[in-house]
């Protein structure tokens, strides 16, 4: 199908993108490859579209301060290939090694597919489990947004009408941190039916860090904290995984469509958090 028809614009800087956006109705085009294909369909019918690509301020990985920023514009492609990710942050560069495509992931960025928020996502789980920040600018101010409160639910975030995604912060992983992300893939579009991102720490044979963010689940995603808290202190045995992963859906209202109903998405939820945590503790040895 044909958008229907919309007024359009590609600033140079990140100050004449926030200009537009206060001054207009407008939205966002970071890589498109979520926005294109609602407007084909007429889902989304924007009266004016803000086209960042040539925003060439918003495209970098760097390390400054303790933590690794990335620039909203930074595509999947730069993230999976960036050697200071795959050295110092490398949960988010395997994650992007599973989004979608090569196509997808030499157009898609960090910044597009954070601010679509959907529920079946892979950078969602990542950022959960890496306790991301979350840089939103619009004329004259900005904000650092954690990314639980980033996350508010299905296709929802905090985003203003008036604001723009400029980065995402990350930490520095420790030395001794190791990580792995395993996802259930719907075959045609890629997308996670399960998806689960695990950052771990064994220190004399004891689990004393671990985070776990989960994708496809839920409305959105979200930090399995009850998880958490059963593998504190163990010895990240088979049985101790098993017996944490079976709480992975504790509380939580499951989705369902067509690709998957609740039930199922409750089963692979757990079974993909053991094999997550699983590959992560390999990884320790």
């Amino acid at each position: 199908m044909i958008p229907q028809e919309f007024n359009y614009s590609r600033p140079k800087t990140l100050q004449d993108a926030t200009d537009l956006l206060a001054a207009t109705d407008a939205k966002v085009l970071a890589g498109g490859m979520s926005l294109i294909p609602l407007m084909k369909l007429r889902l989304a019918t924007p009266e004016h579209l803000v086209d960042l690509c040539t925003v060439s301020d918003l495209n970098y990985i760097t390390e400054k301060s303790g933590a690794i920023h990335i620039g909203a514009l930074t595509t999947h492609h730069q993230v999976e290939t960036s050697d200071l990710l795959n050295a110092k942050c490398s949960l988010l560069a395997e994650t992007a090694s599973h989004i979608g495509d090569s196509q997808v992931r030499n157009m898609g960025t960090l910044g597009g597919s954070t601010a679509h928020a959907d529920p079946a996502a892979d950078y969602p789980a990542a950022l959960c489990a890496l306790e991301a920040k979350v840089r939103v600018v619009r004329k004259g101010s900005e904000r650092l947004l954690p990314i639980n409160e980033f996350f508010i639910d299905s296709l929802t975030t905090a985003l203003e009408p008036e604001e723009i995604i400029s980065e995402i912060v990350l930490p520095v992983e420790k030395p001794g941190n190791t990580c792995a992300y395993r996802k259930l893939r719907q075959p045609a579009s890629g997308f996670a039916i399960v998806g689960v991102a695990v950052r771990i720490r064994m220190t004399e044979g004891k689990i004393d860090m671990v985070r776990i963010g989960v994708t496809g689940l839920a409305s959105k995603a979200f930090r399995a904290n009850n998880v958490e808290e059963l593998l504190y202190g163990s010895c990240g045995s088979p049985k101790d995984i098993d017996n944490a992963s079976a709480l992975v859906d504790e509380g939580i209202q499951a989705n369902t469509d067509l690709h998957a109903s609740s039930n199922y998405r409750r089963h692979m939820a757990r079974i993909y958090t053991a094999r997550a945590l699983t590959a992560a503790l390999e990884r320790t040895t």
